[in-house]
């Protein structure tokens, strides 16, 4: 397991990052045991969300930390102040209110790093930067970002921080893949850094170093390996639709030919191949995987030792002769 480090962080953070949008009270059972077979493999970071299961993410990560006692060995990344059906809720205000929620559920005096879940351009950085820099002194958070925020606004904001002398942004959680997100998976709001379009978005990144955490990695299950252009017909209901209308559509089928070549080549599978493409950016680079059970993540972890040249990187991205 290859590791990373984020500014305010005494720890270090494994680069692969399991997603617990599966982890459930509904099934504490099934979700101890990804949870233990992700700490057994070295995975030491977990990605959650104040929406998750409604809530019940949070609370079954709670559960499992009070039951194993290991607070002290893990790193929990968890958001909040997503928008809901009525209104945007990018206020101080919602804020705090998540995060009181979300440090209840997890049975924690401290979240290690609080992403906002949205973005509201409408809202000036000045009080975000300030009512997380009153958690981060409060102890209550040890590190802050966003999710799905633009590099520009994320560069205001520590611009901002910098002239008053605060803590800026140390993290983002942008969608980075293999796949171009043609198409907003959940409506107006989702932020990726994947693709030509992206360029400058990419760089941004590569300059600053700031610690990206991909969601979606496998675009949403894109390349797991299932599918393939001559079975997709058959295979399209295996595919939420999140999936369906973000990433299947000709570029990205283009890209999964080249991976499924590539992978063949290197005896490695398409899943691995597409986590190696993310893992072997020039970025400070943490790829959030969604691992159903143990397999999963023990396919996931061998990736660690893959290395992709830059030339593979821009053949899988636009079929550049190698």
């Amino acid at each position: 397991m290859r590791y990373g480090m984020v500014p305010g962080l005494p720890q270090k953070l494994s680069r692969l990052v399991l997603g617990t949008m599966i982890v459930s009270t509904q099934d504490t059972q099934r979700s101890f045991q990804l949870l233990d077979a992700a700490l057994d493999l070295g995975c030491n970071t977990l990605d959650t969300a104040h929406v998750y299961a409604g809530g019940n993410s949070e609370r079954a990560i709670g559960q499992w930390l009070q039951e194993r006692k290991n607070r002290d060995k893990v790193t929990i990344i968890s958001k909040g102040a997503h928008h809901n059906a009525d209104r945007k809720r990018v206020t101080a205000f919602d804020i705090t209110a998540d995060l009181h929620d979300s440090l209840a559920r997890l049975q924690t005096d401290y979240i290690d790093v609080y992403l906002l879940h949205r973005d509201d351009p409408d809202v000036a950085v000045k009080p975000i930067v300030d009512v997380l820099n009153e958690h981060l002194r409060a102890g209550k958070i040890r590190a802050f970002g966003g999710s799905n925020w633009r590099h520009e606004r994320i560069e205001e904001a520590n611009q901002y921080a910098k002239d008053q002398g605060l803590t800026p942004f140390a993290a983002s959680s942008p969608h980075f893949s293999l796949a171009e997100q043609v198409d907003d998976p959940w409506g107006p709001g989702c932020v990726a850094i994947s693709g030509p379009k992206e360029q400058d978005a990419q760089q941004w990144y590569e300059q600053t170093q700031l610690a990206v955490f991909a969601y979606s990695s496998l675009a949403r299950g894109f390349f797991s390996g299932r599918i393939s252009r001559e079975n997709f017909e058959q295979t399209r209901d295996t595919l939420d639709a999140a999936c369906q209308k973000a990433y299947c559509h000709e570029p990205n089928f283009q890209r999964l030919d080249r991976a499924q070549e590539l992978a063949e080549d290197k005896g490695v599978s398409v899943p691995q191949l597409a986590l190696a493409y993310v893992l072997n950016q020039p970025l400070n680079m943490f790829a959030l995987v969604g691992a159903a059970n143990r397999e999963e993540l023990e396919a996931s972890a061998a990736v660690s030792d893959l290395v992709l040249t830059s030339k593979e990187l821009a053949w899988l991205e636009n079929g550049v002769n190698l």
